[in-house]
């Protein structure tokens, strides 16, 4: 597959290095908005044909767009490469809005084009493992989740647009975008989530810490916890079911380490104590590749791992919890949801 790649940022060049050594697709177009940007790809992948604006990219024959923009170009580049009659790859979110949500998936729709939305923690050895583990029945039907986030602040980004609520929508969807989908995912069984509770630092769309109580109609709870006053890059997450319970934690100096510290441990049912299950990797350098690989083949008709309107899901929901952390307030998540997945 030929693909044109859309931002070459840092998050783009670790996409730039995967697709240039994937077997089955070519790395054959990269579009930069800035020069200094521009030098950079042309330097690490000669290979590939350099352009400065968005619609020269669209023009080429592609069969793939792959966009690592910022948060507000995400719905109006992926809908033109859609009716373009490109295949979309786009880092999360799926939009900044449910309106620009809602927009993509009618243009895939009208399109006959997919799009596949960039959640690598659905392939993660150890993060899809928790979701097995529920799956076969080891811990009963979920009942409580505790999912914390504590890192340093985020990066600015190129020209400090995740400092600008215009281009990046909120903090909630730069990362506990995945955890919130994680959470809904875990908890498959139990439906989706029908009322939200939050609080915030500072009652602003950026805040320094968030917290949120998600209850399902059937009593089962999540609390998703995000602090961006810490230090390094520390993931927690435990299961309650009501047979067993899962406690997985990730460690590392920063999100992208190298060489990070993981532990999953479970208490199946019957079990009178916890046991270490053993994870062959974790972290986002190592998931990249393979979630890319995987939305490559969805194209050709494999299985996708994250259906678009679950993306969605995770985009309402982070933007009902932006609401209740304003407000103060309890949110109802009833017209929130997409169609089910």
């Amino acid at each position: 597959m030929r693909i044109g790649l859309a931002g070459f940022g840092a998050w783009g060049g670790l996409h730039a290095q995967v697709y240039a050594q994937l077997p089955g697709a070519e790395l054959a177009a990269i579009f930069c908005h800035g020069d200094a940007t521009a030098k950079a790809a042309a330097s690490a992948h000669p290979e590939a044909v350099l352009v400065r604006s968005f619609e020269d990219l669209i023009a080429l024959p592609l069969d793939v767009v792959a966009i690592t923009a910022p948060n507000h170009l995400h719905a109006r580049y992926a809908i033109e490469a859609l009716r373009a009659g490109k295949h979309v790859i786009l880092e999360k979110p799926l939009g900044t809005t449910l309106a620009e949500c809602d927009a993509v998936l009618a243009a895939a729709q009208g399109s006959g084009r997919k799009v596949a939305v960039n959640h690598e923690l659905r392939v993660s050895h150890q993060w899809r493992q928790v979701r097995e583990v529920i799956a076969g029945g080891e811990i009963g039907r979920v009942a409580h989740q505790h999912l914390s986030l504590f890192r340093r602040p985020f990066r600015p980004g190129s020209g400090g647009w995740r400092q600008d609520q215009a281009r990046v929508g909120s903090y909630s969807l730069e990362e506990l975008v995945h955890f919130v989908d994680l959470v809904m995912w875990y908890a498959r069984e139990n439906g989706l989530p029908h009322r939200v509770t939050a609080r915030s630092s500072d009652g602003s769309a950026m805040p320094q810490t968030l917290s949120a109580l998600l209850d399902w109609e059937d009593g089962s709870t999540a609390l998703v916890t995000q602090c961006l006053a810490g230090f390094q890059h520390h993931s927690l997450l435990e299961i309650a079911g009501d047979t067993g319970a899962i406690r997985t934690s990730w460690s590392g100096a920063f999100d992208r380490a190298e060489h990070p510290s993981f532990s999953l441990w479970v208490q199946a049912a019957g079990e009178n104590d916890a046991r270490e299950r053993a994870i062959a990797f974790s972290g986002e350098l190592f998931e990249l590749e393979q979630n890319l690989a995987a939305a490559l083949a969805s194209f050709a008709d494999a299985q996708e791992t994250l259906s678009p309107a679950e993306a969605r899901n995770a985009v309402a929901l982070c933007l009902a919890i932006d609401e209740a952390g304003r407000t103060g307030e309890p949110v109802s998540l009833a017209g929130y949801w997409a169609a089910a997945p």
